[in-house]
């Protein structure tokens, strides 16, 4: 199981980074997103939504201390930093140690200390600053394969060389 937690979330300021953070965690085959900071039931009411209409199981909750989180969690933590070890010398480590369950911790504002000493890998995707979206699609691209048909979808891409097209399964006789 991939779960992702998502710390230091601020309404109305990343409602979208933190919408496409779980659209990212949920395209690499995550189950589940957590998000601490300033609960916004707007944002994961829209990520509920899409994950609704376009197939899948994938669950999106509030957590008001990130730090329980971590602590709770009963597998590898991995925090995606700037200032990690580089993705290229940890991602067979990782690869090796993955059992089961994988926490993947990804900052919005500064990072407290905590977290640093509280995780099993601090992973470096570059070491200058860029996005916690960027950071969480190259580590899970590295880690899972993408997941391109989700079960149950109400609407599903029909790949095309040249324009938009999708399917509505809604109208499907059954």
């Amino acid at each position: 199981m991939i779960k992702i937690l998502r710390i230091g979330h601020r309404a109305g300021r990343d409602d979208r980074i933190s919408t496409h953070v779980a659209l990212t965690a949920r395209q690499w085959g995550a189950e589940e997103i957590v998000y601490s900071g300033e609960k916004d039931s707007k944002m994961m009411e829209s990520v509920r939504d899409i994950a609704d209409r376009w197939g899948g199981e994938f669950k999106v909750s509030y957590r008001k201390d990130f730090g329980n989180v971590i602590k709770e969690f009963d597998g590898l933590k991995v925090h995606l930093t700037m200032y990690g070890e580089p993705i290229e010398e940890k991602i067979d480590d990782i690869d090796a140690e993955f059992d089961e369950d994988i926490l993947v911790v990804v900052g919005a504002e500064k990072v407290p200390r905590k977290v640093y000493t509280n995780v099993d890998y601090n992973v470096g995707i570059g070491h200058q600053p860029h996005s916690e979206i960027a950071a969480l699609a190259v580590f899970m691209d590295r880690f899972t394969d993408i997941k391109h048909d989700f079960e149950d979808a109400d609407i599903e891409v029909v790949p095309s060389e040249d324009r938009k097209l999708t399917e509505d399964n809604r109208s499907r006789p059954e």
